[in-house]
């Protein structure tokens, strides 16, 4: 484990008609290339850092910061926190999820069955009964019990593409399929997919996340759009971010039911209000950005900017 001095921070003022945001960016590492995050309750944020191998953690009030190595040839994507504080990451390059304990720091692994290819993993959840679904974008998506450690695998339909997944309120499990082009819900006991298409083909779901109604928001990386589906009307509505006719990445939605997206093309960061179904724009100070998966907690939207090695939060 490796622990370092203040980070570098910039903070800038961002004036919106609604209401004042702030952006904070933290400086971490050369190289740190933080891909997912996920906030913390004791107020640090978790991230994965993809191209060293190691799952980061950032204290934003003391600037320190962790660097906890995973494996040989790991190469994390996502990352979660588990109700116990326990952070799960899906492990790429070691076809493995990771549970990395928050006190000890200790790593345990919990291996794809061997039988499994390369699964290319790139998300967790955690359903109600605190099993960890992940995705494997070269076909694949699982589970882990925690408790008895099995490590379950099946074939997604349609082959390469689960990306992003996400747990509603009921515990429901939904995942989307960027090279697929479809959202799909598991059913959670016996591990079947029920296929949703987007609204128009081709678009790409890369990200979903429900929202506290149940509905799913999906980033669809192809059309530049963001997109929600009610899974009681089985009907979809959507909205074409401001700048951009293609390259939405993720998708968030905060404890306020506001959408936080991000925009490759523009470079940015957005929010949408669904209630007015009005966008923001919190474009970086830096080119390059690519801010992957958000995360956040009240008053805080976190997201890596893993073209700039830094930390983004924007505060209101």
């Amino acid at each position: 484990m490796w622990r370092s001095g203040l980070a570098a921070v910039v903070t800038i003022a961002a004036a919106h008609a609604a209401q004042a945001a702030q952006v904070t960016y933290y400086q971490l590492p050369a190289g740190a290339y933080p891909h997912d995050v996920a906030p913390a309750a004791d107020g640090t944020v978790w991230y994965t850092g993809q191209r060293k191998g190691l799952l980061g953690r950032f204290d934003p009030k003391t600037g320190n910061h962790e660097e906890i190595p995973l494996g040989s040839g790991s190469a994390p994507h996502g990352v979660v926190v588990g109700p116990d504080r326990s952070v799960w990451v899906t492990d790429g390059g070691q076809n493995a999820i990771a549970r990395v304990d928050a006190a000890t720091k200790a790593v345990t692994l919990f291996p794809l069955p061997k039988d499994t290819p390369y699964a290319n993993l790139n998300t967790p959840t955690l359903d109600k009964n605190g099993i960890v679904w992940f995705t494997g974008q070269s076909g694949y998506y699982g589970r882990v019990d925690p408790g008895s450690g099995k490590v379950d695998v099946w074939r997604a339909p349609r082959g390469t593409g689960p990306y992003g997944i996400t747990t509603t309120p009921s515990g429901d499990v939904w995942f989307a399929s960027l090279a697929g082009d479809y959202i799909g819900k598991i059913d959670t006991a016996s591990g079947e997919v029920m296929v949703v298409d987007p609204p128009k083909s081709r678009s790409g779901p890369r990200r979903v996340w429900s929202d506290s109604k149940g509905m799913i928001w999906a980033s669809l990386w192809h059309t530049g759009e963001v997109a929600r589906y009610d899974p009681q009307a089985r009907n979809w509505k959507t909205w074409t971010l401001p700048k951009s006719g293609s390259g939405t990445y993720s998708v968030y939605v905060d404890g306020r039911d506001k959408v936080w997206l991000t925009d490759f093309i523009a470079n940015a960061i957005v929010r949408f209000d669904p209630a007015t179904e009005t966008f923001e724009s919190f474009p970086s100070d830096k080119r390059g950005a690519s801010v992957r998966q958000m995360l956040g907690r009240p008053g805080e939207a976190w997201g890596g900017e893993s073209g700039t090695d830094r930390l983004v939060v924007i505060r209101d």
